[in-house]
């Protein structure tokens, strides 16, 4: 389904000099990915309404500048900066009010000034506004003559035209996440529907006779499915359409009719479980059948086993089993691909930042390991993380505990408790 060309682009890749899929590097991994991707070439045009969460395909340009006239931005008095300046006291006559939504045609003569309301047009030759509360009234008889005191600022409290955006400029880039924000933006602009990348299409189910459906009873050895709902609610943060394709049993003959159902209505294809090598020979056979597949064993911990590649038209991530590596490897390695691929630009990066560690944390070098942690400030300034205790791949309340993942570079070993670290929070990553 994706428009990506499929180029002889992993066996390209398998052939470069430092390619070794049995000891790759977490980021060498994401830079075989990322040679991949292309957005999806497929557009649509939308109401506004519709357009949230989509991606923009073109830019938008502003048919008018914002704001569209000088206008204020406060209640109080608009006058001419120089009839005050260097004054300790001036009075002038209010000759008129201009109202939020209204024009002000009368002139405005030497002397003079207007009482002014939020948003109302500054008129031509006033170039200062001042507010209410900054004034005084010669006499509370006559509400029309107005003192004003030292200190005003030409130009102060007035919203020029154009100040925000300038009209045939471009105020939204194709590639933009479409927002709330970029919705009241373009709403702002008149601008009732604009072009979007139509969403992307992920198939996803999990393998293996383990496995039971909720609402099933538990067979003796069996668990529940819980990775097609963690991958599900991971999907549905990124705004993609779903098609969940449930549990697949270890029969040769089931799964490539999925793989095979998966690859023909979607632009990526999802699995947990079943992919490592060794695990399941029959499953690299019959990828390699259907499609260009590269088998890695990352040099990380958690979600060693890792598949990339593409089945059909369709781009093919293959996750690990276990509950947390399932999820260490979709934000690590699934989460950026398809934002790419709904034509996300930029990327928004997952940013790392240190923080100091309240506890030991044991650690082996020659992977990279994504402990869970739990964030918060520390008492002096800065962050401190502490460790959810038990890192082991299928303790899924690890991740449930946790806002947070520790960063532990490849060559790093133990860490003595007070060390920094770097963390990348598990919230706001899109």
């Amino acid at each position: 389904m994706s428009e990506t060309p499929p180029a002889d682009s992993i066996r390209a890749a398998s052939c470069a000099d430092d390619y070794d899929p049995n000891s790759m590097s977490v980021e060498r991994a994401r830079e075989f990915i990322a040679r991949f991707l292309a957005p999806i070439g497929q557009t649509q045009r939308l109401a506004l309404r519709d357009a949230l969460d989509h991606v923009l395909a073109e830019d938008v340009i502003s048919p008018f500048d914002v704001p569209a006239a000088d206008n204020s931005a406060m209640d109080g008095y608009a006058l001419r900066h120089a009839d005050v300046d260097g004054r300790e006291s001036t009075v002038l006559r209010v000759v008129g009010t201009a109202f939020a939504g209204h024009g002000y045609a009368d002139a405005v003569g030497p002397g003079e000034c207007i009482r002014i309301m939020t948003g109302g047009v500054v008129p031509a030759g006033l170039d200062a506004v001042v507010p209410i509360e900054h004034t005084r009234l010669e006499n509370p008889a006559d509400r029309d003559r107005v003192v004003f005191g030292a200190g005003i600022r030409r130009a102060q409290n007035v919203r020029y035209a154009g100040e925000d955006i300038r009209r045939g400029t471009a105020v939204l880039r194709r590639g933009q996440w479409l927002r709330p924000a970029e919705i009241g933006l373009l709403a702002s602009l008149g601008i009732g529907e604009v072009g979007v990348f139509r969403r992307l299409r992920v198939a996803f189910f999990s393998t293996g006779d383990e496995l039971a459906s909720i609402g099933q009873p538990l067979a003796e050895g069996q668990v529940y499915d819980s990775n097609r709902y963690t991958i599900h609610g991971m999907l549905s943060r990124l705004g993609v359409d779903l098609i969940d394709m449930g549990v697949v049993r270890d029969d040769p003959a089931l799964l490539e009719a999925h793989f095979a159902q998966a690859a023909a209505c979607a632009d990526v294809v999802i699995t947990s479980g079943g992919v490592s090598v060794g695990e399941a020979d029959f499953i690299k056979q019959m990828l390699d059948r259907m499609g260009e597949v590269v088998f890695w064993k990352i040099a990380m911990k958690p979600g060693r086993p890792l598949a990339y590649g593409r089945i059909g038209g369709a781009h093919f991530f293959g996750l690990p089993g276990n509950p947390v590596s399932v999820m260490v490897t979709f934000y690590q390695f699934v989460r950026e691909p398809l934002l790419r691929l709904m034509g996300r630009d930029p990327l928004p990066l997952l940013p790392t930042f240190p923080a100091v560690c309240t506890g030991p944390l044991r650690k082996a070098p020659g992977r990279t390991e994504f402990q869970r942690g739990i964030l918060g400030p520390a008492a002096g300034g800065g962050w401190e993380v502490r460790p959810t205790g038990e890192q082991g791949s299928g303790i899924l309340s690890s991740m449930s505990q946790a806002n947070c993942f520790i960063l532990l570079p490849e060559a790093q070993g133990n860490v003595a408790a007070g060390s920094t670290v770097e963390v990348q929070m598990f919230e706001g990553l899109i």
